[in-house]
């Protein structure tokens, strides 16, 4: 694991359910898009609880009665990414088919993880930031190497823009990051060999 701030460590596997999240917002789509922009400089802000929740669904959120059906398309309908909130009381993963998150560590790891991405420290100031990693395995057991090369990326393209466009639909900011190293990331996150980390993607009240 990676270096985390004293009394840090592994939970157990409490989950915290999650508010419903809202499926009417109070600007368009067409809005939003105009208005969405990469911000690298954020305010003090603790997000909400629904906040966190609203990003978390949209990221890979169910969206029907089979747990398949999500808020972004995902090739055969495979869904090989998870997602994280790091958050500066833990790191959370998230879990789609009970809407709810699992507290994986307790600690700020929120400093360890910009050192991790090339010391971009706007991670540090950002409320949250919503990691998406992929089990490749999922999607090449059946599409061999274009599912590694085209569908998973994809896969991980369609997750990240919904992010970005439910944090400016919630008047927060948001910024995909894809420079990091990946094995330091993977230690910050604690995550299992078999996923790989793709988009780290930092949250907050824009500056």
């Amino acid at each position: 694991m990676g270096q985390r701030t004293p009394g840090g460590g592994p939970k157990g596997s409490s989950a915290i359910s999650l508010p419903r999240p809202s499926i009417k917002g109070t600007v368009s789509l067409e809005e939003v898009l105009a208005r969405r922009r990469s911000i690298r400089e954020f305010a003090e802000h603790k997000a909400s609880l629904a906040e966190l929740g609203q990003l978390l669904w949209a990221a890979s959120g169910v969206t029907g009665s089979a747990t398949y059906h999500r808020t972004h398309p995902s090739a055969g309908a495979l869904h090989p990414l998870e997602v994280y909130a790091v958050l500066p009381g833990g790191i959370y993963h998230y879990q789609p088919q009970w809407h709810s998150m699992v507290l994986t560590w307790e600690g700020d790891a929120r400093a360890d993880l910009a050192r991790a991405a090339l010391n971009q420290w706007f991670i540090v100031q950002a409320a949250l930031t919503v990691a998406i990693a992929a089990v490749y395995g999922r999607t090449t057991a059946r599409y061999g190497e274009r599912g590694r090369l085209r569908y998973v990326p994809m896969d991980a393209a369609h997750a990240a823009q919904n992010v970005l466009l439910q944090s400016e639909a919630l008047g927060l900011g948001a910024v995909p990051v894809g420079a990091f190293d990946d094995d330091a990331v993977r230690r910050v996150l604690g995550l299992p060999p078999e996923e790989v980390p793709l988009y780290l993607i930092p949250v907050g009240r824009p500056r």
